[in-house]
């Protein structure tokens, strides 16, 4: 899958939070536009940045080249105005996709962050490239509260390659969170959304992080199942064998699932719960 790259100087990096991230979260934080990553049930292929595109989602990615020092000069005034800043990255995109390796842009963020840091910060990723910015996420929770979210929908890989097919391994997302926790940074496994998986799959999770959130393709795609549907999702499923793990109260079933293996005040719902606490 080949992928057009484009370096961008975006006008604003900071995005007031609404919709679901208004229960806790003030702004977003997208690095990039776009996402090489390409899941099939990403919601953002139903968001108007993918539709009017006119290029394949997964296909493209936007880099923010000015993302760093529109945050610091953003920030700045943010606190002038005695405003909370709490932050969600990403929103609408994975902060840590392939490129990142090479641009850097996250790492330059948090670089900044470090020197004007917000009042909480969530990192939302799939990526065990994570791991290579653990020192300045470290030093980071020395001025601000910090959580990192890695999204492991299952913990079946051949399920993963079926709806994510160029996303990263479910063992290495696991090794990673592993790594990130070990280093004293608070964690939460984001089981979104919720995918055909074993049985044990909560004794998977169990010590390797500090929450455990889960959401599905019915109460986590912002339009109550409408775009996955338009997306394909129940086809899918269908085509696979696994229509009985679509269904509207599928993350009930979920809960009540972890919740005899884990601790009950592991476990978070989508919309039952706000992300800070």
């Amino acid at each position: 899958m080949g992928i057009e790259f484009n370096e961008i100087l975006a006008k604003t990096i900071l995005t007031e939070a609404k919709g679901y991230l208004d229960a806790g979260y003030t702004h977003s934080l997208n690095p990039y536009s776009g996402c090489a990553f390409s899941c099939k049930y990403c919601y953002v292929r139903e968001m108007p940045i993918q539709k009017f595109k006119g290029i394949p989602w997964g296909e493209w990615v936007d880099l923010k080249m000015n993302a760093a020092e529109n945050y610091r000069n953003e920030m700045i005034k943010l606190r002038k105005k005695n405003k909370p800043v709490n932050i969600f990255m990403s929103s609408a995109t994975d902060p840590y996709q392939p490129i990142e390796r090479k641009a850097k842009i996250v790492r330059k963020i948090l670089e900044e962050m470090i020197e004007n840091p917000p009042d909480f910060l969530q990192i939302q990723t799939r990526s065990p490239l994570i791991t290579r910015d653990i020192d300045l996420i470290v030093k980071l929770r020395e001025k601000c509260k910090v959580l990192v979210s890695m999204t492991i929908e299952t913990d079946r890989d051949d399920i993963r390659k079926v709806f994510a097919p160029y996303a990263p391994g479910i063992q290495l997302r696991l090794k990673a969170i592993k790594e990130v926790h070990e280093a004293g940074i608070p964690t939460q496994a984001s089981i979104s959304p919720v995918l055909p998986f074993t049985p044990e799959f909560p004794k998977v999770l169990e010590k390797l992080v500090d929450h455990i959130w889960i959401d599905t393709l019915t109460i986590g795609d912002g339009a109550m199942g409408k775009r996955s549907e338009r997306l394909g999702m129940p086809l899918l499923f269908e085509e696979h064998g696994l229509s009985k793990w679509y269904r509207k109260d599928l993350h009930q079933m979920v809960e009540k699932h972890f919740k005899k293996y884990l601790p009950h005040q592991l476990i978070r719902v989508s919309k039952d719960d706000a992300f800070l606490r």
